[in-house]
């Protein structure tokens, strides 16, 4: 039973894989285009609000839409991007990625979660260079502290590699959590943006000139959420 398991979820991993890498450029756009719609989202409600000043001290965000993908094993799979602050202070462009395996908020019978991960230190996003970093395993990760807990949270929380902002109600600042995995895509941003590069390249070179005008808005709305 625990082979065949494996392998249905190896089947259907390979599925969504294949799948990726046959998107057009327009669902790339989209998929882009849902991100920026997903953080804009949180920043206009005060209940689920990412703080300021954990944006200004941000050293990269994913933002991540994650759903139910089919009802057997009930596996879950999504997709997000990743953009990280360079040295020089600018946000990279977005690059893809997929997700899985998620359960913030799913177990309330939702069938999608949307998240923002607020990665607070260099390394972390590193991780994505072996090609799969799971959260909350492979890095600490916590409810990051929402803009109508300002007056209370705890500044410690910013010392944590990643903090996780999720529509879910009830989830105290600080409180542990795992919420699945992250995938490199690479045959997806290499399709999307027209380079022979991984996401090494795309997150911390400069390769990619000009910028696509899809991904503008996302990369102006997160600069000037932390300039």
């Amino acid at each position: 039973m625990k082979k065949l398991l494996c392998l249905l979820l190896g089947l259907t991993a390979t599925a969504a894989l294949r799948a990726d890498a046959n998107t057009d450029h327009d669902t790339f756009v989209k998929r882009v285009e849902t991100c920026e719609a997903i953080i804009r989202e949180f920043q206009s409600d005060p209940t689920i609000a990412i703080p300021s000043e954990v944006l200004q001290r941000a050293k990269a965000l994913v933002i991540a839409n994650q759903f139910k993908a089919g009802i057997i094993l009930g596996f879950q799979a999504g997709y997000g991007t990743i953009m990280i602050k360079k040295s020089n202070g600018q946000w990279s462009i977005p690059v893809l990625v997929s997700s899985g395996d998620a359960s913030l908020g799913l177990q309330l019978g939702g069938s999608s979660v949307q998240s923002v991960y607020v990665i607070m230190d260099e390394k972390t996003p590193s991780l994505l260079f072996e090609g799969r970093f799971n959260i909350g395993v492979d890095a600490q990760a916590i409810a990051g502290p929402r803009v109508a807990e300002k007056e209370t949270w705890n500044r410690e929380l910013l010392n944590t590699p990643v903090l996780v902002y999720s529509k879910k109600k009830g989830l105290y600042a600080g409180a542990t959590v795992k919420t699945g995995y992250l995938t490199r895509s690479d045959s997806i941003n290499r399709a999307y943006y027209g380079v022979p590069y991984d996401l090494p390249e795309l997150l911390y070179g400069d390769y990619v000139k000009p910028v696509p005008a899809d991904v503008k808005p996302l990369m102006d709305y997160v600069t000037q959420l932390s300039p």
